[in-house]
């Protein structure tokens, strides 16, 4: 495993769903065919995958440890969990990757089926489930590979209906400790009251206190598991949510800026700048474009 260990969107990539976007789906051998068949150890910082394969084998290791997997099959891996793979070149499945703020917020009123498919597992699919579990695999896939009235509420009610479809078909897990699991622990912690308070831009003192920690605390390991301090998390999740408003609103800049907690519009078109390299005017206009 590499000292340094990679920290994806998609794997390979520095920049990989769009800000609008909430889920990505492949063909499984559509980006592990680029990389011969092989997806090196890596983890992800806010998104959450889900491998749907019929056919094929796979050799899995998720935090330290490895398993064996023949199709039908399927894979859960949350954020921050280390994960690699070496698939047989006949695989034939589907890969999502989601946004983990956006699913937990789908499954808000649900605890327990949260509890059970928000889960890193590997598991063999029994005859019995595999109808279910294929059609609402199939389902979303196509939701989101089209662009028909009304998608983003779509692609929601799929996205629901597959958790559902998993969490009546898997059994209860436990998610493995792993190595550094406190630190990261801490980091999913301060990563889920970043997306409850971002707006309100807490001090990381104040995050630190309520996760049971110190400030510095925090920084060590957030730069340990993430690469990165834990202002630049906050940062983040702000900049996200700016790009879409941006994008998908017609609110002024300065009304987005006090939406976002900043009392000074100048500030917010500073602190844009900063973290994309262009100011929040300039950055409507390509979104727009783009559209």
């Amino acid at each position: 495993m590499p000292l340094h260990l990679p920290t994806y969107l998609l794997y390979g990539e520095d920049a990989g769903l769009p800000p609008a976007d909430v889920m990505h789906s492949e063909s499984i051998a559509e980006r592990s065919s680029l990389h011969s068949w092989e997806i090196k150890p890596h983890r992800h910082e806010s998104l959450l995958q889900v491998f749907w394969f019929e056919k094929g084998e796979v050799e899995i290791h998720i935090d330290g440890q490895a398993h064996s997997l023949r199709g039908p099959g399927v894979i859960t891996v949350m954020p921050l969990a280390v994960h690699g793979f070496r698939w047989t070149s006949d695989v034939r499945g589907i890969v999502f990757t989601m946004r983990e703020s956006h699913v937990r917020t789908l499954l808000a009123r649900d605890e327990s089926l949260r509890e059970r498919v928000l889960v890193s597992r590997c598991l063999p699919f029994a005859a019995p489930h595999r109808k279910p579990v294929k059609a609402a695999v199939e389902a979303l896939h196509e939701e989101q590979t089209q662009h028909a009235p009304w998608r983003a509420s779509a692609i929601d009610a799929a996205m629901t209906a597959l958790f559902v479809a998993l969490g009546r078909s898997l059994p209860p897990a436990t998610a493995a400790p792993g190595v550094g699991a406190r630190s990261v622990a801490h980091v999913q912690r301060f990563r889920a009251l970043v997306d409850e308070r971002f707006r309100d831009q807490p001090t990381l003192g104040e995050f630190a206190a309520e996760i049971g920690i110190t400030t510095t605390q925090l920084n060590r390991v957030c730069r340990t598991v993430l690469g990165h301090p834990a202002l630049a998390v906050l940062h983040a999740r702000l900049c996200l949510e700016a790009q879409r408003e941006l994008a998908y609103t017609t609110l002024s800049v300065k009304h987005i800026a006090y939406k976002l907690g900043f009392t000074d519009a100048g500030y917010f078109t500073r602190f844009f700048e900063r973290e994309t390299g262009t100011a929040p005017s300039a950055w409507r206009a390509e979104a727009v474009a783009r559209r």
